[in-house]
């Protein structure tokens, strides 16, 4: 079954090899991992899907939460999360495919971000099944270039992470080196879509 994970890390050089090296020695399948700033300076927030047969849920976080650079790390799997995937695709279209590409870029929400003579290049943001619903519809005008972030997820409500709030494994910085500390209370960031 595939888990997603988030972590709060301090963000440091080699905190992502640690996190990376310790899926692999328990042979778990680390399926996507993206890595991103969080509203805390110098703590990253990673979200990861990871596949393993047969393991607890709790044994993915416990063995997060060992690692000395996390802060804290939580399984999302089964809890009321918004999901998204970033994906840019390449298509290929000419004068004849064109119109009927934007009608389905139109149809699933998604944005031409550049056009080409024999190209255009697409942007979808959704739940994976929507992106990859899309991917196969494009793959009959052919696609000749993709790329897609992996999940990024966050609970649903007023729950926030453990990182600004002061209940992580690391709020007193017993790990940390850098001068400015976490504040008692998140910054709350919104970002609207245009």
């Amino acid at each position: 079954m595939k888990r997603t994970l988030v972590a709060l890390v301090e963000d440091k050089p080699g905190v992502l090899n640690r996190i990376v090296s310790l899926f692999r020695r328990r042979n778990f399948n680390i399926e996507s991992l993206t890595v991103g700033h969080s509203e805390v300076p110098h703590v990253s927030r990673m979200t990861m899907v990871v596949e393993a047969e047969n393991v607890p849920a709790e044994q993915f976080v416990y063995q997060l939460d060992k690692l000395i650079n996390v802060i804290d790390a939580t399984d999302v799997t089964d809890s009321p999360s918004v999901v998204r995937e970033l994906a840019l695709m390449k298509v290929r279209a000419n004068s004849q495919t064109r119109g009927e590409i934007m009608q389905l870029v139109d149809i699933y929400r998604a944005k031409i971000v550049d056009v080409g003579l024999q190209s255009l290049v697409i942007e979808v943001v959704g739940p994976e099944d929507r992106v990859q619903s899309l991917i196969v519809l494009l793959q009959t005008f052919g696609i000749l270039e993709i790329v897609r972030t992996g999940r990024v997820a966050m609970v649903r409500g007023a729950e926030v992470s453990n990182a600004g709030n002061g209940n992580g494994k690391n709020s007193t910085h017993s790990h940390t080196t850098h001068s400015e500390e976490v504040p008692s209370r998140p910054v709350l960031v919104r970002t609207v879509a245009a």
